[in-house]
């Protein structure tokens, strides 16, 4: 049989795509702002160590306060330069002056930073009794959760000179390796049927109507995947390394307990999370990857088809403008004011949409800075699963926007509760569509996409999170050859997909692991998208139950940013993540779903 060459969607079918306009933050790579701006950080830097350096403890609170103020000025101007340049080179990491540009950036402001890192280290050696007589002065006292997260690093604070070396060389060290995994990448074209495709048009084509295609792009991102296996093994190996190096001088426990505190998140949480979601293995991922399997006419699938399309799907390009329609009329459903924040983004050209050659294949929200506005970053390519990707990172936005009022320390938030606005946006969007469908036929097809996508960030993402945990334990024997690394990666994904998806020992899924860039640059991220979901499962089911007040009591939560915890942040909605229930109740929302399916 003869498969027709794969090949991007026509973007005329999809509309005109919108590109963001970066000029909010600078003109350009030239524009002179840029070099006024760094002199103005150097130059503050420098007068704010003279000022402060080894004086914290003896300062008033109001003395105290000012040097908070000043920190966090240079924080935002710091945060505008180094989004600007990161924003560009996502644009297009192949190109080699944009690369450039945005190393020469990053390693400016390293070495201003430099000046002010003593500020967080004096911080940290405050004494208790001392920092109270400080907090006694009520405008300070507005700063404590952001004092309250830098000091639950004390125990693992280290010299300042060894904080210093460390410091000064992450940007040769786990930044230069970020950056060699980016860019290899995004340098990386995949042959499919004579086609040179980019990784992102090649993950496109696994939910392509037509199997063919679907095998064709599966094996053309093997072979491109498993011909970079040994340069995607050191760098992981070499980041496993330096994280197990850093954790035992810092005094963590274990590899994840990092992230966890980062996270402002207990290990036994995370811990009764992976539990929850591994012992609901069989009703979730095994169950409905069975019956997949079975509407698709198989005993079971191949893996490149667990995102195929279901049999009488219509598959349709969704145009732009319909997706930006639904998200907003979901968005706005709930609340008029969430939508109207939302809508910023399409109006304002917030939104870079198109794939390109060059361009991060994946899709983020960028909070910039809380002078500014975030921005989001797309590969839009006219599927139901862009317009969820869509409503996911417009939620972010979303979230970042209500809550930079709170300012550059305080209005970021922990990964955990940073997934929450995004996972609520998807299911707010999704319950839309579903209450506009008639056709009971059309309705499967919802559905079943909503399940497969839960089961991608539930599942799978602590599926992932067992294959980090796995492979930073054997890190520590030695190094992980390939090979074995696809062991470990096989032997994870099996566990969690079941029977339903066929993972032989020798197959080509095995070398999948290399292209997930959440391993390199941010180890042990993964479970918050599984913590988000099962969180928003909660949330929605409080808010179907009585939902007067619900509206308020959640725009309240994203205008909290980062000043609350989650145990306080969920309270007012009677939910507790640290009740093991908790994990239970939003699981139950998954199997919910699949049981409707098998009941049509």
């Amino acid at each position: 049989m003869t498969v027709a060459p794969a090949k991007a969607v026509d973007k005329a079918d999809l509309g005109p795509l919108p590109n963001w306009n970066l000029a909010d933050l600078y003109a350009g790579t030239s524009d002179p702002a840029l070099e006024r701006d760094l002199k103005s950080l150097a130059t503050q830097s420098g007068e704010f160590k003279r000022a402060y350096e080894g004086k914290l403890a003896g300062l008033s609170g109001a003395d105290l306060l000012a040097a908070l103020t000043a920190y966090e000025k240079m924080q935002d101007l710091a945060g505008r330069v180094g989004s600007y340049a990161q924003l560009a080179y996502a644009g297009n990491m192949t190109d080699p002056e944009l690369a450039r540009f945005q190393q020469n950036i990053s390693e400016r402001l390293n070495q201003i930073s430099v000046e002010t890192l003593f500020f967080t280290l004096e911080l940290n050696r405050i004494e208790d009794v001392v920092l109270a007589k400080q907090l006694a002065h009520v405008p300070l006292q507005r700063y404590q959760p952001w004092l309250d997260a830098v000091r639950a690093f004390r125990p693992h604070q280290l010299s300042d000179e060894a904080e210093r070396l460390l410091h000064e060389k992450s940007i040769t060290g786990r930044q230069a390796w970020n950056r060699m995994f980016d860019e290899t990448m995004a340098d990386l074209r995949f042959d499919v049927n004579g086609e040179k495709l980019t990784s992102n048009e090649v993950l496109n084509l696994l939910t392509d109507r037509d199997g063919a295609k679907r095998k064709a792009a599966a094996m053309g991102l093997h072979k491109g995947l498993k011909d970079n296996q040994r340069i995607f093994a050191l760098v992981t190996n070499t980041l496993a390394k330096d994280k197990e190096v850093e954790d035992k001088w810092r005094n963590f426990a274990r590899p994840v307990s990092s992230r966890n505190l980062a996270n402002q998140v207990e290990d036994e949480v995370v811990d009764a999370l992976v539990t929850a979601v591994k012992e609901s293995y069989p009703k979730l991922s095994h169950r409905y990857y069975t019956l997949k399997a079975k509407w698709m006419g198989v005993d079971a699938l191949d893996f490149w088809d667990r995102n195929a399309p279901l049999p009488r799907d219509d598959d349709r390009l969704i145009p732009w403008a319909e997706a930006t329609k639904s998200v907003l009329d979901a968005y706005r459903e709930f609340s008029p004011e969430l939508a109207e924040v939302g809508k910023q983004f399409f109006d304002k050209n917030w939104i870079d949409a198109p794939s390109r050659p060059g361009k991060d294949p994946g899709a983020f929200a960028h909070p910039t800075v809380p002078s500014a506005h975030p921005y989001l970053l797309l590969n839009y390519h006219g599927r139901t699963r862009d317009v969820m990707t869509l409503a996911h990172e417009l939620g972010h936005g979303v979230y970042q926007v209500l809550a930079g009022p709170q300012g550059a320390l305080l209005a970021d938030t922990p990964l955990t509760l940073a997934e929450t606005a995004s996972v609520f946006g998807e299911m707010l969007t999704f319950q839309s569509l579903l209450a506009r469908e008639q056709d009971p036929a059309k309705r499967r097809i919802l559905l079943a996409g909503k399940v497969e996508d839960m089961l991608n960030t539930v599942v799978r993402q602590i599926a992932m999170h067992n294959f980090e945990t796995a492979l930073h334990a054997e890190r520590r024997s030695g190094e992980v050859m390939p090979e074995r690394i696809a062991e470990i990666w096989l032997e994870t994904q099996r566990e969690a997909l079941g029977s339903g998806i066929k993972l032989e020992k020798d197959s080509a899924y095995g070398v999948y692991w290399s292209y997930i860039p959440h391993f390199i640059h941010v180890p042990f991220y993964v479970y918050a998208y599984a913590f988000g979901d099962c969180l928003v499962n909660s949330l929605y089911a409080v808010y179907r139950g009585a939902n007067e007040g619900f509206a308020t009591k959640y725009l309240d939560m994203l205008r909290a940013g980062g000043t609350k915890r989650h145990k306080e942040l969920l309270a007012p909605f009677g939910l507790n993540a640290a009740d093991p229930a908790f994990w239970s109740k939003g699981l139950g929302v998954v199997s919910g779903f699949i049981d409707e399916l098998e009941a049509m």
